[in-house]
């Protein structure tokens, strides 16, 4: 249940960050409502993956750079994550584009920024015990 309420938060993440950021592309513009909605949960559900494996292994091996920058370094992971999503999405068809790594590395931040905001508002970011 909580890897589905983060898809959920990460998904509108994205979509509150795209309609921020003219340099980040999400979907097609001419697309109806509920296709919109279907690409922005599965590239949710492809950034979840790729957080969930691919992100640990990168923060394991970047730790000695990451602890040389005082924890900066992890923005370039994020930004590095968000670009990996974006490419394995344009593989299966689906549009989360970027201008530049500059707009991916402000769409980073802007998504742990809302992501943290509405888990903590839910309570989603907190472990149980037991």
């Amino acid at each position: 249940m909580r890897f589905l309420g983060h898809i959920i938060v990460t998904g509108l993440a994205l979509w509150i960050t795209a309609l921020l950021l003219p340099g980040m592309h999400l979907g097609q513009n001419s697309a109806s409502v509920l296709t919109q909605v279907l690409t922005i949960g599965a590239i949710a559900l492809i950034l979840a993956l790729i957080d969930t494996l691919v992100k640990p292994i990168l923060s394991f091996l970047a730790f000695p750079i990451t602890c040389l920058t005082l924890g900066l370094f992890q923005l370039v992971i994020n930004t590095l994550m968000l670009l990996l999503a974006s490419w394995v999405s344009g593989l299966v068809g689906l549009t989360l584009e970027f201008d530049s790594f500059w707009w991916a590395l402000l769409a980073g931040v802007i998504i742990g920024i809302l992501s943290a905001i509405v888990e903590a508002v839910t309570g989603l970011g907190e472990r149980s015990e037991g």
